[in-house]
């Protein structure tokens, strides 16, 4: 949360293993893992924090000693009636900008496809996601997976067959600014 000068909200981290992301539409909805280890915050939530104002995204990536990070200048979550569709522009970073593959999709979980494309995307790639025929960057897939593309996976960066170890996902408010908060 301290990131480039704190202020984050982290709504994702896979660090372990330990927690299942391979989901109900319903455990999305209201969130699961553990805080201090691996967890999804829930979509509904994402939604009313992102609704509040205009908020970046920052997405750090981790492999060993390698590292990289994605910024999004825009991001948004929309409401459960819109399957919790994300929007996602403005990117900056050292990891490729993946998420734009994704932008304006609905999520979708195992149990729930809100608008399938010949294939069903959170079963054949075991996660929870905003996926579109199906990713650029799965990261909620199956932990210390290389097979099947199936892992946690940002293809810009380490590509499909490469699960990637450390994953956070956090947004703030656009507007914040070091000088007037730290």
């Amino acid at each position: 949360m301290e990131t480039e000068g704190g202020g984050w909200t982290v709504f994702q981290r896979r660090m372990n293993g330990k927690a299942d992301f391979y989901r109900t539409w319903s455990d999305y909805t209201n969130g699961f893992g553990n805080l201090s280890e691996e967890f999804w915050l829930g979509n509904e939530l994402l939604h009313n924090l992102t609704s509040m104002g205009p908020v970046t995204l920052r997405v750090d990536l981790g492999s060993g000693n390698d590292t990289a990070y994605a910024h999004y200048s825009s991001f948004t979550i929309d409401s459960e009636a819109k399957h919790y569709a994300i929007e996602v522009s403005g990117y900056t970073g050292t990891a490729g900008d993946s998420m734009r593959y994704h932008n304006g999709r609905p999520f979708s979980t195992r149990d729930k496809e809100p608008h399938p494309l010949g294939i069903h995307c959170a079963r054949a790639y075991m996660g929870g996601w905003w996926y579109k025929n199906c990713y650029k960057t799965n990261l909620n897939g199956l932990y210390g997976t290389n097979s099947n593309n199936q892992g946690v996976v940002w293809i810009d960066w380490k590509g499909k067959d490469s699960s990637i170890p450390f994953t956070e996902m956090k947004f703030r408010p656009a507007g914040f600014s070091v000088t007037t908060h730290g």
